[in-house]
């Protein structure tokens, strides 16, 4: 995935945010070029959805995106996504994109946010960085503010 000496091209911040789970949601993404200073900053959202699926919708637009494989550092405050891209996605797709629950094989949940990511995260090479939600980060508070804005919005379109 990535080298200690990794340097990203870009760097990708996202959030999600759901009120209520489910309920209306919004993700939002600035996605940064370090070097020149440039961004691309996008949000949606959904009428009925869930934080899981803002968050992961969030990583998804962020990288479609990006228009050739490219050096990407992932910043979010998402241990569920994080994890499920480098820790749980290998598992799961060895088992068919199913996972043990109790003993019985369950099938992943959101599994087609997972398979949009599986394709989307192999055109590139990544360093992940999890940071604390609602800590003062910059990025992350900007993030979560696009994300709440595009909630609100979903939640006007479903009255």
């Amino acid at each position: 995935m990535s080298s200690p000496r990794f340097e990203p091209e870009v760097v990708l911040y996202t959030d999600g945010a759901c009120s209520g789970n489910p309920g209306p949601g919004g993700w939002g993404f600035i996605l940064r070029h370090p070097h020149s200073g440039k961004e691309l900053v996008r949000s949606g959202g959904d009428e009925n959805t869930t934080n899981n699926r803002m968050e992961m919708t969030a990583v998804i637009e962020g990288l479609k995106a990006l228009t050739r494989p490219t050096r990407v550092e992932l910043v979010s405050d998402s241990k569920y996504v994080l994890q499920g891209l480098s820790e749980w996605m290998p598992n799961w797709k060895k088992n068919n994109w199913r996972r043990k629950e109790n003993g019985r094989w369950k099938p992943v949940k959101n599994v087609e946010l997972w398979q949009a990511l599986d394709d989307l995260i192999a055109k590139h090479e990544f360093r992940f960085t999890h940071i604390r939600g609602h800590a003062g980060h910059p990025e992350n508070e900007r993030c979560d503010r696009l994300a709440v804005e595009a909630s609100v919005v979903a939640r006007r379109g479903s009255r």
